[in-house]
């Protein structure tokens, strides 16, 4: 499935079940559902724990907002879990304001949060690609 123009997402595995996903773009009705359909493949290539780094998600509205805490429960459902990394300004008082930080951990930085995920310093510089949708 190809990404809606403007959504760009990248997925760099960090472990043989953790993988970053970095997001680019809006997060709405027009680009939720590909970005979950992202996730959901995540957990059938056998990830159980995502970083979804926010980082370049100027907005996010209800539907993207729907998209996190679907993964979060989908995650949990598998003994999984999701973090979030270094949302915007924007994003962050959209969590905020609903409660999803009682739901997941978020994190001022993708690095921190894979440091807290992997539990060990070092590792998050070997990143591998393994899938880059264009933006």
């Amino acid at each position: 499935m190809s990404e809606p123009a403007g959504l760009g997402v990248e997925v760099a595995v960090i472990g043989s079940d953790a993988a970053i996903i970095t997001v680019c773009g809006e997060l709405d009705a027009d680009t939720g559902l590909a970005l979950q359909h992202q996730l959901a493949g995540q957990v059938v290539h056998g990830r159980r724990h995502l970083v979804l780094d926010l980082a370049e998600v100027p907005f996010m509205d209800s539907s993207g907002l729907r998209v996190i805490v679907r993964t979060v429960n989908d995650m949990r459902n598998v003994d999984g879990s999701v973090s979030l990394a270094a949302p915007t300004q924007v994003v962050r008082r959209v969590l905020d304001l609903t409660g999803v930080g009682m739901s997941c951990r978020i994190f001022d930085t993708a690095d921190a949060a894979c440091e807290a995920l992997l539990g060990r310093k070092g590792e998050v510089s070997d990143r591998t690609v393994c899938d880059t949708a264009d933006r």
